[in-house]
């Protein structure tokens, strides 16, 4: 007999949610940390903290489309499955290129290689931001879930202009003002709700 709340989710789906929204804010916030106290590009071991710690960012990322995926939250349809995989793909050379740049000795970190790996890093961020706005619009995500993947995957066009146009020492604190308020506060956002990630048909 099925004793939960009528229109709930069920109790596997909420906590499998909430801990992948967790996972998210928990890899979000040292890279935070890091972009305040070192700069987005840093010098010396500080450029190598920002490197590992963005590699925990991304490891976030993985939790939040792997949140999307179970939910099919850019909608049923077999193209609105691929984008998420597709996602997945280009965020694996992003993590490999943060990882090696970290942790490579200083001569390797200008190899042509490690260059192509790292154009996979703003590859993967416009992904993120292609899924926030079919995730809007397919409308599966309800209330404020519906709408904060898109600020918060709006990131980079957010950060990167700050820093070309106001200069480092600004840039910097809105680039980390912005997952704070973007990443960081979805991730709570689905540990707290995350029946929002069900549709009303879905619960039943």
């Amino acid at each position: 007999m099925d004793t939960r709340a009528a229109g709930s989710p069920p109790a596997g789906h909420r906590d499998t949610i909430r801990n992948l929204g967790l996972g998210l804010t928990v890899c979000t916030l040292p890279w935070v940390v890091s972009n305040v106290l070192f700069g987005p590009h840093g010098d010396g071991p500080g450029s190598r903290i920002n490197d590992l710690t963005a590699l925990l960012f991304q490891i976030g990322l993985f939790a939040l489309v792997t949140a999307q995926l179970r939910t099919r939250a850019t909608g049923t349809s077999r193209a609105s499955v691929i984008l998420l995989r597709v996602e997945t793909v280009l965020l694996v050379p992003a993590c490999l290129w943060s990882l090696l740049h970290g942790i490579l000795p200083v001569e390797a970190r200008g190899a042509t290689w490690l260059a192509v790996l790292d154009v996979f890093w703003p590859l993967s961020m416009l992904g993120m931001f292609t899924i926030g706005v079919k995730l809007a619009f397919a409308g599966r995500w309800r209330g404020v879930l519906r709408w904060w993947p898109l600020v918060a995957e709006s990131w980079a066009f957010v950060a990167i202009p700050s820093l070309w146009l106001l200069g480092e020492p600004v840039g910097r604190w809105i680039g980390a003002g912005h997952l704070v308020a973007g990443y960081a506060t979805l991730g709570l956002l689905l540990a707290r709700s995350p029946e929002l990630t069900v549709t009303p048909r879905e619960r039943g």
